[in-house]
């Protein structure tokens, strides 16, 4: 199986991040079937863009959904006011769709309610700065006037149009340990994170360090593992650039999980 598919399915297999509503934002409902994906997606772009195109190709597979516009930047007086990710139609009602595909780290030191506390693994992001984006930001552009002369041309009323996320994501907790579920979707776990001393924790276990694209993927048996020692060395370069590096984890019996290992 290339690449690209093993993407495709490891992006079409996570979970979203929440059911129906939170915060007052919609997840969108789709017919998800399992795909072969048959057009080659460049993988020079971020995995953001990446992540697009995978849905896009996913959403023009089921029949009741037609897309009119996609990545469209919203732009007033040769400023850039924002972009909208997709304008479609499902069976015919208008949907504006934001997409977003996440990898978040629960930190219990962050914020002071449980959504404040989920963070990417550099602490550069939070699920609630994306969930404010959303709703203070990319959600608003449909009412803007340059966005209605889009729309005006698209043959859509603006007032027509409901307004959805499709948002996955991937959790990681602290090493063993437990949290509270009551508003995200707990099936989103994906594995642990920990720092670099506590790696000797699994020292008869073997390592892979996969590109940022590859994240994506589920973890399989056949890629390069190394011991502890050359994970080490390569964790320590991450660390060193304030990076965190997503590993694959091989247990001596087999099994395999995700961690990220922090440098903070």
């Amino acid at each position: 199986m290339n690449l690209t598919q093993l993407r495709f399915l490891g992006c079409q297999n996570t979970p979203f991040l929440w059911e129906e509503e939170l915060l007052g934002i919609q997840q969108f409902q789709s017919n998800n079937q399992s795909l072969n994906i048959k057009e080659r997606v460049d993988d020079t772009i971020r995995l953001g863009n990446y992540v697009e195109r995978l849905v896009s190709y996913e959403l023009t597979q089921d029949e009741s959904i037609h897309i009119l516009k996609e990545n469209t930047q919203i732009i007033s007086n040769k400023t850039t006011l924002g972009e909208i990710d997709c304008f479609l139609l499902q069976d015919n009602q208008p949907v504006h769709l934001e997409i977003a595909y996440k990898f978040y780290l629960y930190d219990a030191s962050v914020g002071s309610n449980v959504l404040d506390h989920w963070i990417g693994p550099n602490r550069r992001d939070s699920l609630m700065l994306k969930l404010n984006k959303i709703k203070e930001k990319q959600f608003p552009l449909l009412y803007s006037d340059e966005c209605r002369y889009l729309l005006e041309k698209l043959n859509v009323s603006v007032d027509a149009i409901q307004q959805r996320s499709f948002f996955k994501a991937q959790l990681f907790l602290p090493y063993q340990s437990d949290v509270d579920f009551t508003e995200l979707n707990k099936n989103c776990v994906q594995g642990f994170y920990i720092s670099l001393p506590e790696l000797s924790l699994f020292k008869d276990c073997k390592f892979y360090i996969p590109k940022k694209l590859d994240w994506l993927i589920e973890p399989h048996s056949q890629v390069d593992w190394m011991n502890i020692q050359k994970a080490q060395e390569q964790i320590r370069e991450f660390h060193q650039r304030r990076s965190a590096p997503l590993c694959w984890l091989k247990y001596p019996n087999g099994e395999m999980e995700k961690l990220f290992m922090v440098w903070w």
